[in-house]
């Protein structure tokens, strides 16, 4: 998207030359009506404000609750939008399906001056932060102590806690980049509409920008996503659409279509798109690999990273929980025409093994995280195992939320027995 042309393909390259290489981080239910939530749920008649709506584009069409104010503010380095009305074409609008294979004239070698895209150097913060936007990135790396105790793993274990950014998730990272190279370019202006279709974390992650730089935020998420999700991005002044829990991505109803078609209705209004972004991967080749190649002073033997939207990482290890179609067929982990051909194992976590090891690293570990941090310590250790890294060897995972998310869920004795999870 964007600088891709059809010409050359983006390695999406890490800056140091070593063994575990950290290409760009590639991976980034309740179906209830509220004053600011919209369903979109197996055709059924939507409810706004508890009148019922017929049609889907009727509803499209109404004048939805905007969140008017605010002023659009400074961040590091990206400026705040100019007040002139002459703003660039809008590449938001050019809608590209989430599966086609993204282009780029970067190639693996060139310095960061031959790079099409706009990059940031680390940058410390300050001891006072002007906003909460400030908050994201410069994450920690914690070590894993009684769990590789008990597992009999001589391999150090760091985790990168990135449930520490403002929003509580490695989307964090996303969302802020995406919306300050919009502005940087002038695409994006203050009162604009931002519409992202999410599972949820790039979501709050949005919503939490909009509410600081003052944009109007419209969330697009399947019914099977948490309460806590929603009611997170609600109270900070989002506008989501629910869509039925079970439709593929070309499907009308999907998330995907449904933010194309809220585009298309909406004056001055943009698609993030974190799929097709090329703001997803650069902040983490930016920020997050920069930081873990700091802090291990370029020592570093794998990485194991959950798959998540594919923006995220690709390394030694792919993680994806069991059901999921990222990695499916295996086939595809040979490709030559996708990201899996950076990813040089993949392993599917169980939800049962999954759920239970986020338990105990909540409980053995002290640390507060989300269900997906637990499929990355199973797998890691798998692939510890597999790739046999002994003492001295270094493996850095990647905890990409916290527990807020699923309070209701996992942590829960109940929804556990419920499923078979507990005994």
């Amino acid at each position: 998207m964007f600088t891709h042309s059809k010409e050359e393909k983006c390695p999406l390259s890490p800056k140091k030359d070593m063994y575990a290489e950290i290409l760009l981080l590639s991976l980034s239910r309740v179906e209830r009506c509220h004053r600011t939530t919209w369903c979109l749920l197996e055709c059924r008649p939507l409810m706004v404000f508890g009148e019922a709506v017929d049609q889907p584009q009727n509803f499209l069409e109404r004048n939805w609750i905007r969140k008017e104010g605010g002023q659009t503010r400074d961040r590091h380095t990206a400026p705040a939008p100019q007040e002139s009305d002459d703003r660039v074409e809008s590449p938001f609008r050019n809608w590209n399906k989430p599966d086609e294979v993204s282009r780029c004239t970067y190639e693996l070698g060139m310095s960061l001056d031959q790079s099409p895209h706009r990059h940031v150097p680390l940058q410390k913060k300050p001891k006072i932060l002007p906003n909460i936007l400030y908050h994201i990135g410069d994450t920690p790396l914690v070590r894993i102590n009684n769990i590789t105790k008990e597992e009999g793993v001589e391999c150090e274990i760091l985790a990168k806690c990135e449930f520490f950014n403002a929003g509580a998730s490695l989307k964090d990272r996303v969302s802020i980049r995406m919306i300050e190279d919009a502005e940087v370019r002038n695409i994006i202006k203050p009162g604009d509409t931002l519409i992202e279709p999410t599972s949820g974390n790039t979501g709050i992650g949005v919503a939490m920008a909009c509410a600081v730089k003052g944009y109007r935020c419209i969330i697009v998420m399947s019914a099977k996503m948490s309460a806590e999700k929603e009611d997170t991005m609600r109270a900070l002044g989002a506008e989501i659409v629910r869509t039925p829990a079970k439709c593929a991505f070309d499907s009308p109803e999907s998330p995907f279509m449904v933010a194309r078609k809220l585009m298309e209705q909406i004056p001055n209004s943009h698609n993030l798109d974190q799929y097709r972004n090329a703001s997803n991967p650069i902040s983490h080749y930016d920020g997050t690999a920069e930081e873990i190649l700091e802090a291990c002073d370029n020592k570093l033997d794998m990485i194991v990273v959950g798959a998540g939207t594919g923006g995220t990482l690709t390394g030694i290890i792919g993680v994806d929980p069991v059901g999921s179609i990222m990695a499916e067929p295996r086939e595809l982990n040979e490709s030559d025409s996708s990201f899996f051909e950076y990813v040089d194992r993949w392993y599917k976590s169980p939800d049962k093994e999954t759920f239970l090891m986020a338990r105990r690293l909540i409980r053995d570990e002290g640390l507060l995280c989300g269900g997906s941090c637990g499929a990355v310590l199973h797998s890691a250790i798998e692939a510890i195992r597999d790739f046999g890294l002994k003492k001295g060897k270094r493996c850095v995972i990647i905890f990409p939320d916290s527990v807020r998310n699923y309070m209701t869920k996992f942590l829960n004795d109940d929804w556990m027995k419920e499923r078979n999870y507990l005994e």
